[in-house]
């Protein structure tokens, strides 16, 4: 069976840049496309593109709700440690040309959203800990 086109672009992606685990790219897609749906229901079901931002606080959402206290753990385990190694990430289907952008698109779109500490780790401690953490 031949691989799928978006299988086949992370196994390029693989072969010159190996930083990522390839399951983070199928995540990241699933992301994507969470934060698609979220923004066609906000949005009367019209699609529109998405920010940085935006699809940045899908995977959020999306991490904490499939592996919940375990999210940052994979994340780790995929090499995937800032928001910049995300946005790393989605260039990279960009050069593939399975991702899409407009112009104004920049890897800066995704430096410094939130601290991965924050947003995976602390909604699991305890608020006495969560508290000092951030």
């Amino acid at each position: 069976m031949q691989a799928l086109p978006y299988e086949h672009a992370i196994q390029s992606i693989m072969q010159r840049d190996p930083r990522f685990h390839p399951a983070a790219y199928l995540f990241l897609k699933e992301a994507l496309d969470h934060t698609l749906k979220k923004v066609m229901d906000s949005n009367s079901g019209m699609s529109r593109h998405v920010s940085g931002a935006e699809l940045l606080e899908g995977f959020r959402e999306l991490a904490l709700e499939l592996f919940g206290p375990m999210a940052s753990t994979l994340l780790k385990e995929w090499n995937i440690h800032r928001c910049s190694d995300v946005g790393d990430m989605v260039f990279l289907l960009i050069e593939e040309q399975v991702f899409g952008k407009q112009e104004s698109d920049t890897k800066d779109d995704f430096s410094d959203v939130y601290r991965f500490a924050d947003a995976f780790e602390a909604p699991f401690l305890p608020k006495s800990l969560a508290a000092k953490a951030s």
